[in-house]
């Protein structure tokens, strides 16, 4: 997560991952709702995005656009944080083959969450004794991304473009720990020499001779203005009288791509099993020292992904890529709301977006017929109690 950008125009070495710029102000009236204008959801959009009949650009490379290059799937993928490693000898041995593998992976974004977890405590009987137990009472999220997009379906993302390092920033360039590039600390007037592209980063990663190496492709979610999305989130979990504990998060998920060389040492790093055996017998204690002192990283290579930036040239007035947090909050309050007094523990779509159009809290649904009808009034009448009682309290 980060700060909105003060410039639209990219670093001059930063490239493009855009098809054609949008242009959308800040507008703090809601969007009209319908069908049609819902964004896809994220595999939805991948699948379309794999589509051979499709013209529209991909979220990577065509792989007919390079016909001496496969696309390689991942040696693993991190299942919390969605982190995926790769381990392959031509990563490592071809760096035209690395760095077209590195443009394809830029152009996946990140997957940006709100969060909302709400718990309170309780006293339980356990064993004959009293303890204090944690209890969950919802843990709602609603996915960002397709926001990152002026177009969705067509995947043109108008603010994220692809960059290397600065000489001047702090950051591993094939070293354990992190350094300065050359000529960082030379007067200005001087002249500072230029950074490498991605295409010489690519040539340094294949050419270095370290045993264990990695490079790295980091992803960055910016221009998401978090403060005023969590107020608007605190005011409308209170509006509905909860009373336990709330907790406000953005996770992101997504937003690295690790490339190892290939070796047996890698290979058992990045096997689960071997993983936790290593962590259940604490021999952690010992190979994870030799692991960060043996591995040399190249983490030089950033793709931002910004939700808005600050467009100078209009007297700093917010650009987004789709729509403002104000009208994102209105599109969604109802439906996050109706999944709180639900107690639902869920990551809300297009379903509940619609479903909560027609979710006005009211009794009028008992009127309907079958057993169906009553569950819905039934559901729809406690939230209506535990907005006016409260509800989630510690007890």
């Amino acid at each position: 997560m980060g700060k909105p950008s003060l410039q639209t125009r990219p670093s001059d070495d930063g490239m493009s991952l855009h098809t054609q710029p949008g242009d959308r102000f800040l507008d703090d009236d809601a969007p009209e709702l319908q069908v049609d204008d819902l964004p896809p959801l994220y595999e939805d959009a991948i699948e379309s995005a794999n589509g051979s009949s499709s013209n529209a650009p991909l979220l990577g490379p065509d792989p007919a656009n390079f016909p001496h290059v496969h696309l390689l799937d991942p040696f693993s993928v991190d299942a919390k944080y969605g982190t995926e490693y790769y381990l392959d000898e031509s990563l490592d041995t071809e760096p035209e083959t690395l760095e077209k593998h590195m443009l394809s992976w830029a152009k996946r974004p990140p997957r940006p969450f709100v969060r909302l977890l709400g718990t309170h405590s309780e006293m339980v009987d356990s064993s004959g004794k009293k303890e204090r137990k944690t209890v969950t009472d919802f843990d709602v999220q609603v996915e960002l991304t397709p926001y990152l997009y002026s177009d969705a379906t067509r995947h043109i993302a108008p603010f994220s473009h692809l960059y290397t390092v600065e000489n001047e920033e702090l950051a591993r360039r094939g070293t354990v720990f992190r350094t300065r590039g050359p000529g960082a600390s030379q007067n200005i007037e001087i002249g500072l020499p230029e950074k490498p592209t991605l295409a010489e980063w690519c040539h340094r990663y294949c050419a270095s001779h370290a045993g264990l190496k990695s490079m790295v492709l980091q992803r960055r979610f910016i221009g998401f203005d978090e403060l005023f999305v969590r107020r608007r989130m605190i005011e409308l979990v209170h509006s509905t009288n909860y009373r336990g504990h709330l907790q406000v998060e953005f996770p992101v998920r997504d937003q690295r791509v690790e490339v190892f060389n290939k070796c047996k040492i890698n290979q058992w790093r990045l096997t689960g099993w071997i993983f936790w055996l290593c962590t259940l017998t604490l021999t952690v204690l010992f190979t994870w020292p030799y692991l960060f002192f043996r591995t040399k990283r190249f983490e030089v290579v950033r793709v931002d992904w910004a939700y808005s930036v600050v467009d100078t040239s209009h007297d700093g007035r917010k650009k987004y890529a789709s729509i403002s947090e104000e009208q994102w909050y209105n599109m969604w309050g109802r439906a996050i709301s109706r999944a709180v007094l639900q107690k639902q523990q869920s990551t809300l779509d297009q379903h509940d977006l619609l479903m909560a159009e027609g979710a006005a809290p009211d009794f009028s649904s008992a009127s309907a017929e079958g057993a169906l009808g009553f569950l819905m009034a039934g559901v729809v009448a406690m939230g209506e109690v535990n907005r006016h009682l409260g509800w989630g309290g510690d007890s």
